[in-house]
């Protein structure tokens, strides 16, 4: 006869055979999957494969990988115009918009000169680096572009003495905001784990990106500035901005007389800020769409393939009943994953491609949660459906990566049944937890076979001969192979398994003595045979038996809330001694990923403020320039609430980032009050001038940084879930502290200095660009 069928693998309905192809790890998986059509192709050529064979695709990473690609350079090209635009609108001057035009694409090519150094690839996070830096690229040209501008209008006789003098007194803030940029993220490159994993290749990008701005700005910009023609009359935009310098240095001088309502306000909504983010609904990973859907279903314990793959095939009914399907690949009694194949005759699994995520009006999360209702309106007599958004190969965080998973540790099996059991019950209350169930809570009877030892003896047999005779009745032997033209056939010899199909049918199985004086007896003779339940699979970590619950996370809810909801419902119950539980994978990764964040985060801050205070040879002005960064979390909450952003990892790498960015425009600012400060002026009138002169720049270096991560924030397209959390925050934190640049900077300076003694204020006087 032939072997028998343990397995049923279909797609849209037709019968077929699954032939998974993984890629090497260093392998590009478009050109990996370019390769296999290519080959495809060759094969039908060829005439290697029949013509009435079909070859369908059940999954292309190559689809998202191209898509998210295509949407990053996108929003690379989108940020570069919307910076150049609000140069212009700044400006006035089609030439020195020109020359940002030109500083950007050159910035991209050095950038990739110093990745190709790195050993970077552009993919999904190299160019999702160079989506967020876009804005950064030009902080620094605008900073040097607009000072030379600004001098060549005070004094154009003689443009290259105008750039030189200009491009002294911004050299030194532009090292040290770039500087700053650096230290705050490249501490994130010693992180380990998923996190590190994941944005290591982003985060070297962004310091490329920065560090090539800077080359930038500091070489090409100034040689080009200094050769462009001025505009013989100022521009609409550019006296309304004078206008507006001006109303708001008269604004300031009355806000001075105000700063301790001020700086208590700031103080207040820092630490409020920080509070509230603390609650803000969390996670380790945003919610990711690449257009598939995992179903598993489960029946009752016993039910034959037959029987299994009927109740599959309901719900491949109810599948094709919802829209924006594109495929569905169903394998009964089991599942393939990979190179990985269980048969399990009372499981199946289903894989259900929808179409591209512009073609469809919701996402895969939201067709799951559909999907569901409609099965559980059908009520599909004992059989249990599990639905779930799938994530992206290779960025999942643990099994149970669409929810939460408990462990539960211990010596006995039969006891780990009842911890599960009563674990469960527990959580069934919880209502942030859907889809719970445990690993063993699916059993199979199995064979339990206790031989005599003592009958067995006299009668000639001994275990081993015993044992070995069972095993070959029951799974067989393999006896070679037959030739058949260019295919050999195996062949294996076994009893039919409907003469094994009861325990009283495996009692008449005849046993053979090793000799042929002994005549053959009944197993049953020798053995007491008994069908009892046990687990599909037995888990051990660390050496130990290991029972694992898990549930889908509900609707509106969070990773963080259901960890929470867990360890309130397990808070109580006492376990026997040497039985232990612990969360799973991914509540581990979102604990370990945001106190790693934390740590970060304070040691960012702390780089930043020694390379300030190396930079001023002092304290009191990297102070002032620091204090600005922890408000800018007013923003950043604000930003969050506005769009109902999570607190993901993305986000925590984005508050690192602003760590170092936002304190840019406090640098430029403090160090021209340094300068007139030092010209003689008193402290008001600097501090007012100060902020007059570099309102432009502020403004302008803040807005294009914004305007190049809108088309990220916009979150548009595939690919773009990842990042978009993260531009969210840096959006929103930078927006929030441009106010805080004019504002709170300026009247943090002037109290820290308003007691100062003027003979003792030398050393905060001097100012870096003025080193000898």
């Amino acid at each position: 006869g032939h072997e028998e069928e343990t397995l049923r693998v279909r797609f849209n309905d037709i019968a077929g055979v699954k032939v998974s192809i993984q890629k090497q790890p260093q392998a590009n998986t478009v050109d990996v999957v370019n390769r296999i059509r290519a080959r495809l192709d060759w094969l039908k050529t060829n005439q290697l494969i029949d013509a009435d064979v079909q070859v369908n695709k059940v999954a292309d990473q190559s689809v998202y990988v191209r898509d998210s690609l295509r949407n990053a350079a996108w929003a690379v090209v989108a940020g570069s115009v919307l910076a150049m635009l609000v140069v212009w609108l700044f400006l006035g001057s089609w030439r020195y918009t020109l020359i940002i035009g030109t500083a950007i694409p050159v910035s991209i090519f050095v950038s990739f000169i110093l990745m190709q150094l790195a050993g970077l690839s552009l993919n999904v996070m190299t160019l999702g680096g160079l989506a967020l830096g876009v804005g950064m690229l030009v902080d620094s040209t605008i900073v040097m572009l607009e000072n030379i501008a600004r001098h060549r209008q005070l004094d154009d006789s003689s443009p290259q003495r105008a750039g030189q003098l200009a491009a002294a007194e911004v050299n030194s803030p532009i090292v040290a905001s770039t500087t700053t940029n650096l230290v705050a993220v490249l501490p994130f490159l010693f992180i380990g784990g998923l996190v590190g994993l994941l944005f290591r290749e982003l985060i070297l990008t962004i310091t490329a990106a920065i560090a090539a701005s800077m080359i930038i700005a500091l070489t090409l910009v100034p040689s080009l500035a200094v050769r462009a023609r001025l505009s013989s009359s100022r521009g609409l935009a550019e006296r309304a901005m004078a206008l507006m310098a001006k109303s708001y240095a008269a604004l300031l001088r009355k806000l001075l007389a105000w700063r301790w309502l001020i700086i208590f306000l700031a103080l207040a909504g820092s630490i409020l800020a920080g509070w509230m983010l603390s609650q803000e609904k969390s996670g380790f990973l945003p919610d990711m769409d690449n257009g598939q859907v995992y179903i598993h279903l489960k029946a009752d314990a016993g039910i034959s393939l037959q029987g299994m793959d009927g109740k599959v095939r309901v719900v491949e009914e109810i599948i094709q009943q919802q829209p924006a399907v594109q495929g569905v690949f169903t394998t009964s009694g089991g599942w393939i994953f990979g190179r990985t194949q269980r048969q399990i005759a009372n499981m199946a699994s289903i894989r259900v491609q929808l179409t591209p995520r512009s073609q469809r009006d919701i996402s895969s999360a939201q067709w799951a949660r559909h999907f569901s209702k409609a099965v559980a309106a059908r009520d599909v007599p004992g059989l249990k459906v599990f639905a779930r958004a799938s994530r992206i190969r290779g960025i999942s965080a643990g099994k149970s990566d669409e929810g939460v998973s408990l462990k539960i540790q211990g010596p006995d099996l039969d006891q780990l049944v009842m911890l599960a059991d009563r674990v469960k019950n527990r959580l069934k209350a919880q209502p942030s937890l859907r889809n719970l169930q445990h690993n063993m809570e699916d059993v199979r009877q199995e064979y339990v076979i206790d031989i005599d030892r003592a009958r067995a003896a006299d009668l000639g047999l001994d275990l081993t001969n015993i044992s070995r005779q069972i095993r070959v009745a029951m799974s067989g032997i393999d006896a070679g192979g037959l030739s058949s033209g260019d295919r050999i056939w195996p062949i294996r010899v076994m009893l039919p398994q409907n003469e094994l199909n009861s325990p009283e049918a495996l009692k008449s199985l005849l046993i053979f003595g090793e000799t042929e004086q002994r005549p053959a007896i009944r197993l049953g003779d020798v053995a007491v045979i008994r069908l009892e339940p046990a687990p599909v699979e037995i888990l051990r970590e660390n050496q130990r038996r290991t029972a694992e619950l898990s549930a889908s996370i509900s609707p509106g809810y969070t990773l963080s809330q259901a960890t929470a909801a867990i360890r309130d419902a397990l808070s109580g119950m006492d376990l026997p001694a040497g039985y232990h539980f612990y969360l799973g994978d991914a509540a581990k990764e979102l604990e370990q990923g945001r106190s790693n964040s934390l740590m970060l985060l304070g040691l960012a801050l702390f780089l930043v403020f020694v390379v300030l205070a190396v930079q001023y040879e002092s304290l009191l002005n990297p102070l002032v320039i620091l204090l600005s960064a922890p408000v800018s979390l007013i923003g950043v909450l604000i930003g969050l609430k506005l769009t109902g952003t999570p607190v993901t990892m993305p986000v925590w790498l984005g508050m690192i980032m602003l760590a170092g960015i936002v304190v840019n425009n406090a640098i430029v600012l403090v160090e021209t009050i340094q300068q007139l400060y030092e010209k003689g002026a008193d402290l008001t009138n600097a501090v007012v001038q100060a902020v007059e002169l570099r309102m432009r720049p502020i403004m302008m270096t803040t807005l294009t940084t914004v305007a190049g991560m809108l088309p990220l924030a916009a979150g548009l397209g595939e690919g773009a879930e990842m990042l978009q959390p993260l531009a969210i925050t840096i959006v929103s934190g930078l927006s929030f502290a441009l106010l805080v640049s004019l504002v709170l900077v300026p009247i943090l300076y002037y109290q820290m200095h308003l007691r100062q003694p003027a003979t003792s204020s030398s050393e905060n006087k001097k100012a870096p660009s003025e080193k000898n």
